[in-house]
């Protein structure tokens, strides 16, 4: 009679770790068809079925994993925002870090208009679907909403950041200072200007970064320029570092490239 030897501990952790990275890629592959999908024809046409096979899982995977479709829109505009699927809170990640340890207020900005620009680039599409779904289906109501309310925590951070190293311009309040920054990082205009302006995300960031100083700070040097502003315009293309100059002119084309690398 055969021996059956009890399987080792090395053994079992190994096959662990190759079953957790297989429902890794197949759960950033499922992300990633599913971002190109909603983005390429909207939320309602777009069924489970096409992502299951473009994903080349089946539909009870992906419902096994994500469960609806609205709750699949949900989680991959939660990991485009992040860049990750990782589980940290939004002002614990190294953007935010960064920008509370900023000395002055234009550094602040410069900091967060970077994070901005990568975060628009992976999710103002799937958030300007998720938006457009809202008007007709009242469960992706529930995720605008709730886009919108971390959209004002956002902008709040950064301007009690802002205050708290200088003066707002006379006449703008606090309350003011959230609006104008809430509008001015909203993903649709990210993606009107990028998509139907031609704006790469690198001319968005400066005039992110531009618009948001004159709008909101005091301090300007003699000149009446906003300290910190890039000596190129808006059409320019000399940038600060060279991470600015990857190919990010097609971002309506290839808005699910940064996902699809993990698949």
């Amino acid at each position: 009679m055969a021996v059956v030897k009890p399987e080792s501990h090395t053994t079992r952790a190994y096959r662990s770790a190759r079953r957790a990275e297989q429902a890794r890629r197949t759960r950033a592959r499922i992300l990633a068809a599913a971002t190109q999908q909603f983005v390429a024809r909207g939320y309602a046409p777009t069924t489970m079925g096409s992502i299951a096979e473009a994903a080349r899982v089946s539909v009870p995977t992906i419902e096994l994993i994500f469960g609806t479709k609205a709750e699949l829109l949900k989680a991959a505009i939660d990991v485009a925002i992040a860049g990750d699927d990782q589980p940290v809170p939004m002002f614990e990640r190294e953007w935010a870090t960064a920008a509370a340890a900023a000395e002055d207020a234009t550094s602040l900005l410069a900091i967060f208009a970077r994070a901005l620009r990568k975060a628009a680039i992976r999710s103002a599409g799937l958030i300007v679907v998720a938006d457009e779904a809202a008007r007709t289906d009242s469960g992706i109501g529930v995720l605008a909403r709730r886009l919108s309310r971390q959209r004002v925590m956002t902008v709040t951070w950064v301007v009690d950041g802002l205050r708290e190293r200088t003066a707002l311009r006379a006449g703008v309040t606090r309350e003011v200072a959230i609006d104008v920054l809430w509008l001015l990082m909203e993903p649709v205009v990210f993606q009107r200007l990028t998509c139907d302006r031609s704006w790469t995300p690198a001319q968005f960031e400066r005039w992110f970064t531009d618009s948001a100083s004159r709008l909101l700070l005091a301090l300007t040097d003699e000149r009446g320029a906003t300290p910190g502003r890039s000596k190129t315009g808006l059409r320019g293309v000399a940038l600060d570092d060279a991470g600015a100059l990857i190919a990010e002119s097609d971002v309506c084309e290839s808005v699910a490239a940064a996902t699809s690398e993990e698949a």
